[in-house]
């Protein structure tokens, strides 16, 4: 049930009614009697049945409502007091604000008056005991595979030379950070990763009308490339080497991919071997040949694992999160069996550094299958990062753009 109504006398309606009319300049309205009356539609209908009823007993009948001169003269001065209230409210609004504005710009010039207090901040010298590891990843090479620059307007370029001047690029990158980051950690190791892909392959009919090599004179060349570059680190820098090694989906000797005996299928999982055996002298190195889908690296005393893989295992069909979605998805999963700290991997030749993955571009770059796929665009570049002793983190993290 709703609140009874107030009751109000008939005395009092008539009252406030007379004082509405007094503020209009013609006949009175409902409408315009509920906008300014003190009293509602219900509390009127209890006394008066009618509103023509009101106005007869009001004697305000009629049409036009002439007020006597004192109530005119009334009505002036109570506007007049409603004027000057609002405007003593709006003038202490403004004294306030000027009061506070005048705050703050004594402030300021306080401020400006003032001598600053400098004080020296000292310099940092190379901490003797900190102590990194440099992990450098190479993948998705597609070295015999071309790129014409009308596929991809105008924006990348790739044949055998191009190639190969990128990967000497990658090498002396590498080397450059090490010099660079080597001044303020000890750098004991360097991980080489190598994540497959670095043919394409013809394990399609138009890959193999392209393509400037066919498979087996690819992966020896790529093998010379990868061996120069192994070479190289060792010749410039003073660390060992740990050589991580992964087959990708490109070099597979098989139309169709395989799960349980992929690598075995695989012609880069035989030219990892031959490159083992042709350092088997070089007590500075060290492979690491994966035998399945996943290998993993533990550092300091196993209290920082990598989980290494080419990419091919997590499934992307696009999306606006791009690839992070699916990757995270992978990872959650995978590290319900052996958790790792870190996931690296190549195949979607995008260049990103997730707190919890680093994702490699290509050295191939854009190619007429992105541009097909509505791919980002992307500069050719592989991935180094370091991954830090004390806080057992990854630290530094650059893309080396070749």
């Amino acid at each position: 049930m709703g609140k009874p109504v107030p009751s109000v006398s008939k005395t009092d309606l008539i009252k406030d009614v007379k004082q509405v009319a007094l503020k209009i300049d013609g006949t009175l309205t409902r409408d315009f009697l509920r906008s300014h009356s003190v009293y509602t539609d219900q509390q009127r209908a209890k006394v008066f049945p009618t509103f023509d009823s009101l106005l007869k007993a009001a004697d305000l009948d009629k049409k036009v409502i002439e007020a006597t001169p004192a109530e005119r003269l009334a009505l002036k001065q109570a506007e007049l007091q409603a004027k000057k209230e609002d405007g003593a409210k709006l003038l202490t609004e403004a004294i306030s604000k000027i009061t506070k504005l005048e705050a703050e710009r004594e402030t300021l010039i306080s401020l400006h008056d003032r001598t600053p207090q400098l004080y020296d901040i000292p310099v940092q010298t190379p901490s003797k005991d900190s102590e990194s590891v440099m992990c450098i990843v190479a993948s998705d090479w597609h070295s015999e595979e071309p790129v014409e620059p009308g596929q991809v307007g105008g924006l990348n370029e790739h044949n055998l030379e191009i190639g190969e001047a990128r990967a000497n690029n990658f090498w002396r990158g590498c080397q450059r950070f090490y010099d660079i980051f080597s001044r303020d950690t000890n750098i004991p190791t360097i991980i080489v990763g190598l994540l497959g892909d670095f043919i394409t392959n013809s394990i399609h009919e138009e890959l193999a009308e392209e393509n400037l090599l066919n498979p087996t004179e690819a992966i020896y060349r790529v093998q010379n490339m990868l061996l120069s570059g192994i070479r190289f680190l060792l010749k410039n820098t003073k660390s060992d080497l740990v050589v991580v090694c992964h087959s990708g989906n490109h070099g597979r000797t098989t139309i169709h991919q395989r799960i349980a005996n992929e690598v075995g299928n695989s012609l880069e999982h035989f030219m990892f071997f031959n490159m083992r055996d042709q350092l088997a002298d070089e007590p500075r190195v060290k492979f690491q040949i994966a035998t399945g889908y996943h290998s993993y690296t533990r550092l300091f005393d196993s209290k920082y694992t990598i989980r290494w893989h080419h990419g091919h295992g997590m499934n992307f069909g696009g999306g606006v999160g791009g690839i992070t979605i699916p990757v995270n998805k992978a990872i959650a999963q995978w590290n319900k069996g052996v958790k790792a700290d870190l996931d690296v991997f190549g195949h979607f030749h995008t260049s990103i550094d997730g707190k919890n993955f680093v994702s490699n571009g290509s050295l191939i770059g854009y190619n007429a299958f992105a541009v097909r796929i509505k791919a980002d665009f992307e500069r050719p570049s592989q991935s180094l990062f370091l991954v830090n002793k004390r806080y057992n983190a990854k630290g530094i993290y650059t893309p080396i753009y070749v």
